[in-house]
């Protein structure tokens, strides 16, 4: 295995004694240092080497260090850059922040801050190579997985998404929990002319208020300060899951940007120039969110320029049979297992069950039938050990010549009254496909007891 290469550092500074001393205190912390003297010098170098931080000072001959940093982050906004500088006035040290500097050292500086200050913008740019790494990885997979379906609701979908994705449109995904609303627009991005760019998903759901909004806008300045997931979204596609949990005020702040194409970070950061496509999906009927004002009707028209809507699995006939084979060789693959196919029993269940969690339910039940699977084929005794659920299922089997399937929520709480007690919270979030939030917000809408200590 190859060796890592040494951190590559770029110091710009026109006094020769002070770009000594901190040539010298970098190359001995192992950093791969190398000197500039002036901001064209220093853009050169830039521009010919593959750099990981940038020290540079305030004041230049041909230039400032501000006039730096601007250019700079036009062509690499993630590029880490500390200010140096011999003036300490307050206003000095706002201004560079602003503009992009990740710290500020006063002249003289004390060698243990500046190597500190370095040491932490070197780990933000590890940070931020390797999320963009893990995106290109997750784009890569999800490029790689099919998405099926012969059905004509599923295929009607698929049409819309080819077509949708060729443009730069904003687009709403609506379908019930694990029906494959992230997929779709994973697909989206992957298909349209954003596809080199990042993709950043967004759980609304699973942050406060508070918090979700730094997490979107970024913060300016504090020990947290931030670039924020609308700015880290630039020239790819942010894709805002459970959209209809936003707050009033953060839909107001989400409406502004989409209008004017401008966001601003919190602490009076300077505003910055927004070029992101959004994909908002949701399960809810955002139409009468809007007719109850609990949803901004101009922020429902600005997300859906596009609507695509994907089928509940009970609809999808024929595709539960095909999307079980495709888990069953996927993870007969990954586990060394060689299931080949179903019993007429275990095929009766998988076209007889409601799958109120769609496809992320089947995935899941599929997942765990190969796992305890003892020989090629899956039958009726596999059941028992698979379905967490099944004495539901059995005591009130839903055939679709029967009486309707439960609703989505309606199956949520039947299963948890049920094995509330005997499943941790996590288990029933599990076998039920949401998230743990989701499951205590309904338990407590519901007015259900909290799940007995121990059980996680």
């Amino acid at each position: 295995m190859a060796a890592a290469r040494p951190e590559r550092l770029l110091i710009i500074e026109d006094d020769p004694g002070v770009s000594e001393v901190v040539t010298l205190l970098l190359s001995r912390e192992g950093y791969f240092v190398e000197g500039a003297a002036t901001v064209k010098e220093g853009l050169r170098r830039l521009a010919a080497g593959d750099f990981d931080a940038v020290v540079t000072d305030l004041k230049l001959p041909d230039a400032t260090g501000l006039d730096l940093v601007r250019l700079v982050h036009e062509k690499d906004r993630g590029l880490p850059i500390i200010m140096m500088t011999s003036y300490s006035s307050l206003e000095s040290a706002i201004a560079a922040l602003r503009a992009g500097a990740v710290d500020y050292i006063i002249k003289p500086f004390d060698n243990d801050e500046l190597l500190h200050s370095v040491q932490r913008a070197l780990k933000e740019r590890r940070m931020t190579r390797e999320n963009a790494a893990l995106r290109r990885a997750l784009r890569s997979a999800y490029a790689r997985r099919p998405i099926l379906g012969e059905s004509p609701g599923m295929k009607k979908a698929l049409e819309r998404m080819r077509k949708a994705a060729q443009s730069e449109a904003n687009v709403l995904l609506s379908g019930e929990y694990g029906t494959g609303k992230e997929m779709l627009a994973h697909a989206l991005h992957a298909g349209g002319p954003r596809a080199e760019g990042p993709f950043v998903p967004v759980k609304c759901g699973a942050l406060a208020p508070a918090l979700l909004e730094a997490e979107l806008f970024g913060r300016a300045s504090g020990p947290d300060r931030r670039e924020g997931l609308v700015r880290e979204a630039h020239g790819g596609t942010l894709y805002l899951d459970e959209i209809s949990e936003l707050s009033a005020t953060l839909q107001v702040k989400l409406l502004r940007v989409l209008q004017d194409k401008m966001a601003r970070s919190l602490g009076e950061g300077p505003a910055y120039a927004v070029d992101v496509r959004f994909v908002a999906a949701t399960h809810w009927d955002l139409e009468a969110a809007v007719s109850k004002g609990t949803f901004r009707q101009e922020l429902y028209y600005s997300l859906n320029v596009i609507a695509l809507t994907l089928p509940p699995l009970r609809e999808r006939g024929p595709d539960v049979l095909l999307l079980a084979r495709h888990f069953a060789e996927h993870y007969s693959r990954k586990l060394g297992k060689r299931v080949r196919g179903f019993d007429s029993e275990f095929t009766s269940f998988l076209e007889n069950h409601a799958w109120p969690g769609n496809v992320r339910e089947l995935e899941h039940f599929i997942e765990r039938a190969v796992i305890f699977a003892e020989g090629e084929v899956l039958t009726g005794r596999d059941l028992a050990e698979v379905a967490p659920a099944l004495s539901i299922v059995r005591a009130a089997p839903i055939t679709r010549t029967d009486t309707p399937p439960l609703a989505i929520e309606e199956y949520i709480r039947e299963v948890v009254e049920r094995f509330q007690g005997t499943c941790s919270e996590a288990e029933l979030a599990r076998m039920l496909g949401i998230g743990r939030k989701a499951l205590w917000t309904r338990r407590r809408q519901w007015g259900l007891k909290r799940m007995r200590r121990g059980a996680s």
